[in-house]
């Protein structure tokens, strides 16, 4: 059976997801190789028409990450108040992901490479949650 989303994931519409998408990694900065490697490498093709929001499908695989990338842009909109710090964050290099900034991990192309990051600001939430 298919992984969900993630738990209790409303059925999304996949050009709203990619619309969300593209709105969180434009915040972010992120090149147009930065977003593709954290979409999950689609065909350049493919990335620029879901860009223009033109999608015929977007992969399971595709709508969990961006599942991901929501939960760590909204866990870093609670985090830091100010929006330019919680924008800023996914560039700053992090010791917890061997000095790294944290889009190097989201971008290495793995679904869990997102996992890990959105795990490390759940646990950072924790305490005041």
């Amino acid at each position: 059976s298919p992984m969900p989303l993630a738990p209790t994931a409303p059925v999304v519409d996949p050009l709203a997801a990619l619309r969300g998408a593209f709105a969180i990694l434009d915040a972010w900065g992120a090149s147009a190789d930065e977003a593709r490697a954290i979409l999950g490498s689609p065909a350049e093709r493919t990335y620029y028409a879901w860009k223009n929001g033109q999608a015929a499908r977007v992969p399971a695989d595709t709508l969990r990450r961006i599942g991901y990338l929501a939960g760590i842009y909204k866990a870093l909109q609670i985090l830091y108040s100010d929006a330019t710090l919680a924008d800023t964050w996914v560039r700053r290099p992090n010791q917890d992901f061997g000095g790294q900034a944290p889009l190097e991990r989201m971008r290495a192309g793995d679904v869990t490479d997102l996992a890990a990051v959105r795990a490390y600001l759940d646990a950072a939430r924790a305490p005041w949650s």
